[in-house]
């Protein structure tokens, strides 16, 4: 596993791999910023219905406040659902590097096989979580409890996805991770996803991580 991490740092120095990596980044910021201007537009017509002056200034100013907040939150959500659309290329590039073998048994899911798993992730991460949400609350009053929860549960769950990820490629004989290492996979990339701007980077290094824990042997550990 430590291995799959330096290999995933490394990964980075590729040029196809960190001009994917801007691309990510690219299509996050702007999900957000498209997200804020709709939040904005909301609002001003919520004020507007409601007869509020000033509704302008105050749409801007909820808008402004809440999009980092909201940023926090669905961070996870938007990134792996925008690398699932880039995955195939990830994939591709880590492979053709490091494991020129694996890349000619392996079939690319293609486009639309990807928006559809991106689809299908985002439901299955906001399900859950809803799910969790009373669990969460009970918690609250252990201090740590929730974010306990909340760690496990995702990690869980980010495994999953980078699992499938390989399982559309290569099939569940060769793209399968154990569970040990599926959850350390995941719970690495979920505390990574919490750090202010390396949070950027980890969506392409945990996708790649990915790649080299089924293929250097790491997967059954």
């Amino acid at each position: 596993m430590i291995q799959a991490l330096q290999l995933s740092f490394q990964s980075l120095s590729d040029r196809r791999v960190a001009m994917l990596l801007i691309k990510v980044v690219l299509c996050s910021f702007a999900s957000f910023l498209l997200l804020g201007v709709a939040m904005w537009f909301a609002l001003d017509w919520l004020f507007e219905w409601l007869n509020i002056q000033n509704g302008e200034y105050l749409s801007t100013f909820l808008s402004l406040a809440i999009i980092p907040i909201s940023a926090f939150l669905l961070f996870r959500v938007v990134a792996v659902a925008i690398t699932w659309i880039f995955a195939d290329d990830i994939i591709d590039a880590v492979e053709d590097r490091y494991y020129p073998r694996q890349t000619a048994f392996g079939k690319r899911p293609g486009f639309g096989a990807g928006v559809h798993m991106a689809v299908r992730s985002i439901a299955r991460v906001v399900g859950y979580n809803l799910l969790a949400l009373p669990l969460y609350i009970l918690l609250l009053v252990t201090g740590v409890g929730t974010a306990i929860a909340f760690m496990l549960l995702n990690a869980l769950l980010l495994g999953k996805d980078l699992e499938d990820m390989l399982i559309a490629r290569h099939g569940a004989s060769q793209g399968s991770i154990q569970k040990l290492p599926r959850l350390l996979l995941g719970f690495i990339g979920t505390v990574g996803m919490l750090i202010p701007f390396f949070n950027l980077l980890v969506p392409v290094l945990a996708t790649a991580m990915a790649v080299h824990v089924v293929h250097s042997g790491s997967r059954a550990i």
